[in-house]
This record gives C-alpha cells, structure tokens and sequence, in this order.
C-alpha cells in the first residue's frame, strides 16, 4: 500500500498546475468575462447599503424570519413583487486578490491531498499510469467542479455560469490526474 507521504509530490505538482492553469483560464480567455453583472442604478443602491452600514455578510431578499414565515401571505407577496435574490458582502476595500491565491493553492493542495488518499486506498505501488490518472481525475473533479452545481439549485446562480466552472473543475481535474499519473510511486 501507497502511504500518503510518499504522494507530497504529486499533491503539491497538482496544486502548482492547477493553479497556473486557472491563472490562464481566468486571465487570458474570455470564458468567465460576462459572468458579474453591474447593477443597474449601482451609486443609489450602494449609497442606500452604506446608509443602512451593510455589514460583510451572506443575505437573502426578501428574508422572512423563520422557514414557517416563509409561506404567510405576506412573504409569498413579497417573492411574487421582487426582486428576490441572495448576496454576499465583502469587507471593504479592494479586492484582496493575494489573500485568495493564498487560498485558491491552499485549497488545491486540499483537493491534491483528498485524491492521493483516495488513490492509495485503491492503487498499489507502481500502478500504471491510466489506473492513477482515471481515480484521481475522478475526485478531483468531483472537488473542483461537481459542488458548483449546488449554487445553481440554491443559490440562483445561472446555469450558464455553473457549467462554465464545472468545464473549469473537469480541466483541473485531468491536470490534476495526469500530474499523479506521473509522479506516482514506481
């Protein structure tokens, strides 16, 4: 049996191609351009939210107050009005786009980690390339991509956007497999 510790090289390799190849989906393809929407009448809604001192934060409108209030007559006028939506406020400031690299690799080096130990429990020293590649790509997808599908259930995200970022967990995901496939113990 594999043990986790001998994998540290292809966890980390994976997590360094994903995170470049990301880095050219996002930068140099048009692929996610139209994915955010400027609010039409942004300065009067964002002088309002600075009125009210919205803080950082997850927000659904309208919000009833409990699940058994979200079916009063009162609530179901209020959805069928609109606008209805969810929203998450940020800290303010500009982007804080190193903090979240930091997390994007921190976070793919999680993925990388969840796929060497599934790989091991399934494949032995010196496993062919296609057995490795074929079990992590797997569970890497099901990492990067799969869970974007639950904003869309949930969250209203459109489902133009969910399938772009799940194109983008299936390229991580055979990254990721092809970078076990040849780093694995021989």
């Amino acid at each position: 049996m594999v043990n986790l510790a001998e994998l540290w090289l292809p966890i980390l390799l994976s997590a360094v191609f994903v995170f470049v190849v990301s880095s050219i989906i996002h930068m140099a393809l048009p692929i996610h351009k139209g994915d955010w929407r400027k609010l039409p009448g942004e300065e009067k809604l964002l002088a309002e939210m600075r009125a009210q001192k919205l803080e950082p934060g997850c927000y659904m409108f309208p919000c009833p107050g409990s699940m058994k209030d979200s079916c009063t007559p009162e609530m179901i006028e209020k959805y069928k009005q609109g606008p209805v939506g969810f929203m998450n406020v940020v800290p303010n400031g500009p982007p804080a786009m190193g903090k979240c690299l930091v997390q994007w690799f921190l976070y793919s080096i999680l993925i990388g980690v969840f796929c060497g130990y599934i790989a091991k429990l399934a494949l032995e020293h010196g496993a062919d390339f296609r057995p490795v590649f074929r079990v992590t790509t797997t569970v890497a997808v099901l990492g990067y991509g799969i869970a974007a599908i639950q904003d869309s259930i949930w969250k209203g995200v459109r489902w133009s956007i969910t399938l772009k970022f799940l194109f983008d967990g299936v390229v991580y995901g055979l990254v990721t497999g092809a970078a076990f496939g040849w780093f694995w113990p021989r």
